[in-house]
């Protein structure tokens, strides 16, 4: 996929960049796979709002997407590429030999046309999922289960991969995209390849609008308010935080502040995540 970029006839369109949708093969999606979006605006069923900044956006239909592919040695084809406006991959429409149609995360390098399939004995090609213990070491995956039979969970995000570094007992080693080293089950499934759509990082939105179309509406800074609604509020003309550390507006530590509290799964992991550079 390449990027494309526009004519500065208008100052918002000086810096933005798109998509070419150059992969795309069909623009409209396949009936049977899809369901509406009922907005909820980042509000609970009270109607508060518990997640700030969501609301508006365009309208979208949710694609049912195969995260478990449960749909052992049957053989698939790839009958088109397609949009997906709830995330940022591509998806792929695959009709299976006894005339089921489900939809992929599509991985890099996957065409009209190619044949996939899900099951041990599947090849190492981008798109067959296989279990782990049958993928050779060194190879790379996307789609990667955590618990056997429940669907990937780890790495589906445009362009992302992990690599597969050892295999010890009846876990695998995993290199995940933030650098975490991981283990996982050698039972559960995962896809071969890297996912598509690897210029997504390089989309610059260039107009508050564009942020809108997404359904995230705009973020006020915490200086700019004051002190009865944000601890950085208040003070005449612009000043320092003035405490240890930036807060959230309840008050808690934020921006660095670790907050992971999962001790059950801190036994799977094997390295950190590494730090990144600045």
């Amino acid at each position: 996929m390449a990027v494309k970029t526009y004519k500065p006839t208008t100052p918002g369109q000086r810096g933005m960049t798109g998509y070419t949708f150059e992969e795309i093969t069909k623009t409209i999606p396949e009936r049977s796979l899809i369901v509406p979006l009922r907005k909820k605006g980042g509000r609970n069923v009270y109607g508060r709002v518990t997640v700030r900044h969501r609301g508006g956006g365009n309208r979208r239909f949710i694609r049912i997407v195969d995260f478990k592919r449960d749909k052992r040695g049957i053989p698939a084809r790839v009958a088109a590429i397609e949009y997906d406006p709830n995330r940022t991959a591509r998806l792929a429409l695959l009709h299976y030999a006894d005339g089921e149609k489900r939809y992929i995360i599509a991985p890099l390098e996957l065409k009209v046309g190619d044949t996939v399939m899900a099951g041990p004995t599947a090849e190492i090609r981008p798109g067959n999922s296989l279990p782990i213990a049958n993928i050779p070491v060194g190879t790379m995956v996307h789609n990667i289960e955590l618990k056997v039979g429940k669907g990937g969970q780890l790495v589906r995000a445009a362009g992302s991969a992990a690599q597969l570094l050892a295999k010890e007992g009846n876990y695998a080693q995993i290199r995940l995209p933030s650098g975490e080293v991981r283990l996982v089950l050698q039972q559960c499934y995962a896809t071969i390849g890297q996912v598509g759509n690897v210029d997504h990082s390089n989309i610059k939105l260039g107009k508050a609008g564009r942020k809108r179309h997404l359904g995230i509406r705009p973020t006020v800074r915490g200086t700019a308010m004051s002190p009865r609604d944000h601890p950085h509020g208040g003070g005449e003309g612009r000043q320092p935080i003035g405490m240890p550390g930036p807060k959230s507006p309840w008050g808690k530590p934020t921006r660095g502040y670790k907050t992971r509290r999962n001790k059950q799964t801190d036994q799977y992991i094997v390295r950190r995540r590494s730090k990144k550079r600045r």
